[in-house]
């Protein structure tokens, strides 16, 4: 290769990787490119095309791999010569690529060694470029695509990524928010469901209601401690294991052990628990029989007012495995009551104070004059996130999960 005729000064500091090109260039246009090269003169030949050619490449030159692995973190580029003394060939690309993900790579190859070049574009280099063949302007050029490139390829794959987290998500929530089997006919149903405010899709709520016989329905509202993928999935376990459980036509004191057996056997760790609320409601004898674990009471609504169930809220599964539930009998006033059941990120927010929560007693304010607020039961449960926020300040923190069943056919 020929080099141009130059100074001492000049050869010196370009050996030693110090060229700057002249000129003002904005600090944002700039390329960091680390050229990885043994030979001394093909790297001032590197150097002074690119001075030439007055390019916005702030440039760094290492003579071996081991030189140039502490600087692969700071630079946008590597300029990579196939004929390094510590890597050579295919092999030393393939190391460069492990060790430099997210770094856009140009090999150098001699023009007898071309087909090389092609190789290593199809081992995931950029671009490739003939030594002796390419002048400041092409070379400026080869370096600003092969960023372009790998920033475009680094976009695909993170949305690709996405794309694949979003559909497992998709698949967690279906799992999460099942359908309902009742019969519409034997009472009115309204569930809702919102996770948190940093996440997408998911959370650890989830809730469920079977029909086991006519005019029989089960209900359950459930919170698995934690907001990720792991506590999403625990929660669909635990939901589809109750589904299961009543469809067996499991007694019914035996079914919240039988689900904190699931629960213990599941968990990835000692410290995870569920808080659980179970309602079996009779409508044709109009009566709920609730079982909490840890959760807090349902609501009842009749008359306009809102009453919290007098229940002993028990202790929430998975502390004490073997911890029985107590059952409590609710009146469901005929023929005009509807049933609220809630995780706890409904009311855990602010109520309006700096210090105080929400609570259930400030639930059951909000919904004192519920049927002035809202016109049909399928308004209330976005209507209740929407006035717990106000009074938060901020959208609620927690995941939110509600089940609303009242008498078919009632007046709201």
């Amino acid at each position: 290769m020929t080099i141009p005729d130059t100074t001492t000064a000049r050869h010196e500091q370009a050996r030693l990787g110090h060229l700057a090109p002249p000129g003002p260039v904005g600090a944002t246009d700039r390329l960091r490119v680390l050229l990885v090269e043994d030979d001394s003169g093909d790297a001032f030949l590197v150097q002074e095309l690119l001075h030439e050619a007055r390019a916005p490449v702030d440039l760094e030159v290492a003579a071996t791999m081991a030189l140039a692995r502490p600087l692969l973190g700071s630079v946008d580029c590597v300029l990579l010569d196939l004929g390094l003394p510590d890597a050579s060939g295919l092999s030393g690309l393939r190391q460069l690529l492990d060790e430099a993900a997210g770094v856009a790579v140009c090999v150098l190859t001699g023009l007898e060694d071309e087909h090389l070049g092609i190789a290593a574009v199809g081992e995931g280099a950029q671009d490739y470029l003939i030594k002796g063949q390419v002048d400041g302007v092409l070379l400026t050029r080869a370096l600003r695509y092969a960023v372009e490139r790998k920033r475009a390829d680094e976009n695909a794959r993170r949305l690709r990524e996405a794309e694949l987290r979003q559909a497992e998500s998709a698949r967690l929530e279906r799992g999460l928010l099942p359908q309902p089997l009742i019969d519409p006919t034997t009472a009115g149903l309204v569930s809702f469901y919102r996770p948190g405010r940093h996440r997408a899709l998911l959370g650890g709520d989830f809730y469920d209601v079977v029909e086991v016989s006519p005019g029989r329905l089960q209900l359950l509202v459930g919170d698995v401690c934690g907001h990720g993928v792991e506590e999403a999935a625990l929660g669909v376990t635990l939901r589809v294991a109750w589904r299961a459980l009543v469809l067996a036509r499991v007694p019914d004191d035996d079914v919240l052990p039988a689900l904190e057996q699931v629960l213990v056997s599941e968990r990835r760790s000692d410290e995870l628990f569920a808080t659980v609320a179970m309602v079996t409601v009779d409508v044709p004898a109009a009566r709920a029989t609730v079982r909490l674990a840890g959760h807090p009471p349902p609501v009842l609504l009749t008359g306009g007012r809102a009453v919290p169930c007098d229940v002993d809220p028990g202790l929430v599964l998975g502390v004490v495995p073997g911890t029985s539930c107590p059952a409590v009998d609710v009146d469901l006033p005929a023929p005009d009551w509807a049933l609220l059941t809630y995780t706890d990120g409904l009311i855990e927010g602010l109520g309006g104070s700096a210090r105080d929560r929400l609570g259930v007693e400030g639930l059951c304010t909000l919904l004192k004059e519920y049927r002035e607020s809202v016109a049909t039961p399928h308004e209330l449960p976005r209507w209740l996130v929407g006035q717990a926020e106000l009074r938060n300040g901020e959208p609620l923190a927690d995941d939110v999960a509600m089940l609303l069943v009242n008498a078919a056919g009632a007046t709201w």
